[in-house]
């Protein structure tokens, strides 16, 4: 890669940024600037803060490109004021990845949204990154940093660019865990449970690249999901490993799996202490969770029926922000699922806030499966359902089923 670039890469810009043939002009612009030089000019003649305007305006499609012209691109491309710029040009959109892992590689797939709702797909051979991740992603979890995509391994942890596809290795936890719950507060991630020797929180820093012990949880679950809004990081649902210091009192198994299933710890990140606990009021337990719009979402499994509740975690909203207040409960429209299934491990969802929209994906098993061996007449739903709820109309719909490559998968919405 050079770390210049010459004349021709600005005209490919020129098209990029200016698709419309009325709109094209690269004659008067490379004249105006052939005034202010007498040597042969280049697209290094450009200041940053130009050249970045420029690179604001290209489509999403051409970003991986961007990145090989030269080192100089790349650069800007890896800039938080290009994000900032395509922000600000309304080209940031609402994307959900999907990955999965096999033998030969990373499975990608992207479902932009308002993009007629079609999956687009990509595939890193293991040659050429996909390598470095090992092991089903159903035990690993997803966060995501501005464009940056997190995929957390119990050992090992690589970074994917949402613009480019290139994978990066990264630093792993501090212990190994496997289904724990992460979540991003402030352009750092946390991570909590799914270790059976130890309580801590941790905390990653992309700057450093480095994790660090922060806390102790109150709580040592297997299985959570994690979440977070205003600055506070939610545990949620999962199973009791092991024995943290501050469970004094007994309690009777029973019990103490539904306290579990059923509950979320709060960790304030600014105050770094942990606040009360809640629980969810029908109980059951939490299959799915996540966070869109200032709420937790939270998908349980009862004995006879599935419920989905909205819990207001808006610790900063106004008077005139709507809903009722911090903590408080609210049980939503269930998903369009048949009556009295109960999910097991067989099949699992994952829960993705998108904007104020909530992205239900089918990520292991097949319903029609589970329908027919508790001897029930299957309704063609197999595997990769995808349904979206509409917070503001309170409905769900179906989506775009997951393409038939990604399976055993995770989940996470980035703007990119």
């Amino acid at each position: 890669m050079s770390d210049s670039c010459h004349s021709r890469h600005f005209s490919w810009l020129m098209k990029s940024c200016f698709p419309n043939p009325q709109h094209h002009h690269p004659q008067p612009l490379h004249r105006s600037i052939s005034r202010h030089h007498h040597h042969h000019t280049t697209i290094s003649s450009l200041p940053d803060d130009l050249l970045l305007e420029c690179l604001s305006r290209v489509s999403s499609s051409s970003l991986p490109s961007v990145s090989l012209v030269c080192r100089r691109w790349s650069r800007l491309l890896s800039s938080s004021a290009l994000y900032d710029l395509r922000r600000r040009n309304a080209s940031i959109y609402h994307t959900v990845f999907v990955f999965s892992v096999t033998d030969s590689g990373l499975f990608a797939a992207t479902l932009r949204f308002g993009d007629a709702y079609s999956w687009r797909t990509s595939f890193i051979p293991a040659g050429d990154g996909g390598e470095g991740f090992r092991g089903p992603l159903s035990h690993s979890r997803i966060s995501a940093i501005g464009r940056g995509i997190y995929i957390i391994g119990r050992r090992e942890m690589v970074r994917y660019d949402a613009w480019t596809g290139a994978l990066t290795a990264k630093a792993g936890m501090v212990f190994p865990r496997k289904k724990f719950a992460a979540a991003m507060v402030a352009g750092r991630i946390y991570v909590a449970g799914g270790a059976a020797r130890t309580s801590a929180l941790e905390e990653y820093d992309p700057v450093s690249d480095k994790w660090s012990v922060v806390a102790e949880a109150p709580r040592r679950r297997y299985g959570c999901i994690g979440a977070a809004v205003d600055g506070v990081v939610y545990v949620i649902g999962g199973l009791k490993i092991g024995a943290s210091e501050s469970e004094v009192v007994p309690l009777a198994a029973g019990a103490e799996a539904h306290v579990y299933a059923s509950s979320m710890d709060l960790y304030d990140v600014e105050a770094r202490g942990w606040l009360r606990s809640r629980a969810v009021p029908s109980g059951g337990c939490v299959v799915a969770a996540c966070a869109a719009a200032g709420f937790v979402y939270v998908l349980t499994s009862h004995a006879v029926e599935l419920s989905f509740w909205r819990f207001d975690a808006r610790r900063k909203a106004t008077s005139g922000s709507g809903g009722g207040g911090f903590g408080e409960w609210c049980r939503m429209k269930s998903p369009p699922l048949p009556a009295q299934v109960r999910l097991d491990s067989s099949v699992r969802f994952s829960c993705v806030g998108v904007g104020d929209a909530v992205a239900l994906i089918q990520v292991t098993g097949c319903i029609d499966d589970l329908l027919r061996r508790s001897g029930r007449s299957t309704r063609g739903l197999r595997e990769g359902l995808v349904l979206i709820y509409d917070a503001a109309a309170g409905e769900w719909s179906r989506g775009a089923d997951l393409p038939e490559v990604i399976r055993r998968a995770a989940c996470v919405c980035v703007e990119c």
